[in-house]
């Protein structure tokens, strides 16, 4: 066995979640990057706008390669996504018109471009141009650039991670942590449009303690049974936070089940979401349109759910039963 070197430090384990900066530093000044809406590079775009019943706003460098861009304001009947884009999804145009609506302004300007038809061309807005016309807006604010080849470059831009379960639920507890500080007295159900989801606040509890949490397999659950408290925010916390840690101990319970599982053959990967539907209380409440209460309170459906998890038969699983249940999350997927 080695020594180690009298005198050595142990080496600092990498932080997560940070991104060292640029040794150099790159770009322009902030002098540099205001322009003219006279720039010959964008005179032709002022009169474009204007041609199409819009407003130009102003002009700037971009910080990064100072190449000149357009502020501009143009009617939503002047723009349309390019040819190539991905197809419309109305199911999701429809929920982000009704966050901008909920939110009450409309933040994200569109990239815009000059199309191959002399017409104005967004490379990325088309869930966003389409969000605009559901809300009725006569006019929708634009980045136009001059350099008509970013139509075919910017899908190289959309890199973001999708947002999961995992990152929506830490997202929204940390959101309600920070308003609890601020407005602790204001009612938790006076944020429902910020934090979307009420089980969203349960399972970023647990994913704060457990970032290998199944969420996933309980989400159904929540679903039927988590609705956001008229109580304040601050209590309706303190509240959760008891209903996430029995929701940890139902999983510690599932884990043992599943383990059980494994040991007498059983090798789905669904194991989990199997035995969770299996003790979930609510599983078969079907709402009706517009009901918005909870299937049951969810203080009794955990202690339902607890109950179901210690008297689980191991006897009753079935590979017909599992494959069903890997067919349904598949679908899902």
């Amino acid at each position: 066995m080695k020594k180690k070197a009298s005198g050595a430090r142990p080496a600092k384990p990498r932080a997560r979640g940070r991104l060292a900066p640029g040794k150099e530093a790159r770009g322009l000044s902030a002098a540099d990057i205001l322009l003219g809406l006279d720039q010959p590079d964008i005179a032709p775009l002022v009169e474009l706008v204007k041609e199409a019943g819009g407003a130009p706003i102003g002009a700037y460098r971009e910080p990064l390669s100072g190449r000149s861009l357009l502020i501009a304001a143009i009617p939503l009947a002047a723009v349309n996504p390019t040819p190539f884009q991905r197809d419309l999804s109305p199911t999701h145009a429809r929920r982000l018109a009704d966050r901008i609506d909920e939110t009450g302004v409309f933040l994200d300007p569109l990239i815009v471009v000059r199309g191959e038809d002399g017409r104005l061309w967004t490379p990325n807005g088309r869930h966003r141009l389409a969000a605009a016309k559901f809300l009725g807006l006569r006019q929708i604010t634009a980045l136009i650039s001059p350099d008509e080849s970013l139509a075919y470059r910017i899908l190289a831009l959309n890199t973001e991670k999708a947002h999961n379960l995992k990152d929506r639920s830490l997202e929204v507890v940390r959101m309600a942590r920070n308003l609890a500080k601020r407005e602790g007295q204001a009612k938790e159900s006076n944020f429902a449009a910020q934090f979307e989801a009420a089980e969203l606040l349960t399972l970023g509890l647990i994913y704060e303690k457990n970032s290998r949490f199944g969420g996933g397999a309980y989400s159904p659950f929540l679903k039927k049974v988590d609705r956001f408290s008229d109580r304040t925010l601050a209590a309706s916390m303190r509240e959760r936070e008891g209903l996430a840690a029995r929701l940890q101990e139902i999983d510690t319970t599932v884990k043992h089940l599943v383990a059980e599982l494994q040991a007498r053959g059983f090798k789905s990967p669904y194991l989990r979401n199997y035995i969770v539907a299996r003790i979930n209380p609510v599983r078969f409440h079907k709402a009706k349109k517009g009901d918005t209460k909870p299937a049951m309170p969810i203080a009794a459906a955990i202690m339902r759910m607890a109950a179901s998890a210690k008297k689980f038969n191991l006897n009753s699983v079935s590979t017909g039963d599992l494959a069903l249940v890997a067919a349904g999350a598949e679908s899902q997927e």
